[in-house]
């Protein structure tokens, strides 16, 4: 990589890290972009050739937060004993990272606010492509009954997206956890081919 690129790559960086820091703290409305640009040693300049604007930046952050989100989710499924059990667990740890304060304001808050839909974030088609694939896997062996496996895939992981929202969006989520996870596993189990 030229130095040209690997210098621009590392400003992004340092841009993203700035604003995951100050989103975090002040929110996406109140977090400054003088002084998150001044925080990464960058300017403005930089923020708007690597961005388009505050809101791309805080595309950027979203989907490396997501995607951290999706690879947590991933590592405690693969210490389940099984596929099923294993898509339990990645749905149960996505809807708790919803107690993080930095996912529950950036990504749970603020994310949806400003870009839209979670459902159709890039990171997002990712999980439900990973869902997917397990689902076709659980039809083929027998554990889950034969369906639409895009349309079940699009199912789970909409409900594992609505709960994480419901409990960030909650008073007190921590409390609402254990009820949330309940509703969650009952409503995947309808997917079993023997109940």
């Amino acid at each position: 990589m030229s130095i040209r690129l690997t210098k621009m790559a590392e400003n992004r960086e340092k841009l993203i890290a700035a604003a995951r820091k100050a989103f975090a703290q002040q929110g996406y409305a109140a977090a400054s972009m003088d002084q998150l640009t001044a925080e990464a040693g960058l300017t403005r300049g930089a923020l708007y050739h690597n961005f388009g604007d505050k809101r791309g930046l805080l595309a950027a952050v979203v989907e490396q937060i997501d995607s951290e989100m999706a690879e947590y989710a991933k590592s405690v499924g693969a210490k389940a004993v099984d596929a099923w059990q294993a898509l339990l667990a990645e749905g149960a740890a996505y809807i708790e990272k919803a107690l993080d304060p930095e996912v529950r304001r950036i990504v749970l808050l603020d994310g949806p606010a400003v870009l839209g839909d979670p459902s159709q974030w890039p990171s997002q088609n990712r999980c439900l492509q990973s869902t997917r694939a397990t689902l076709e896997q659980l039809m083929a062996d027998g554990i889950v009954q034969a369906v639409d496996p895009e349309a079940a895939a699009m199912l789970l992981n909409g409900a594992a997206l609505n709960a994480a929202l419901w409990l960030a969006s909650s008073e007190n989520p921590q409390a609402m956890l254990p009820k949330t996870l309940e509703a969650f596993n009952l409503l995947a189990s309808g997917f079993l081919a023997n109940g």
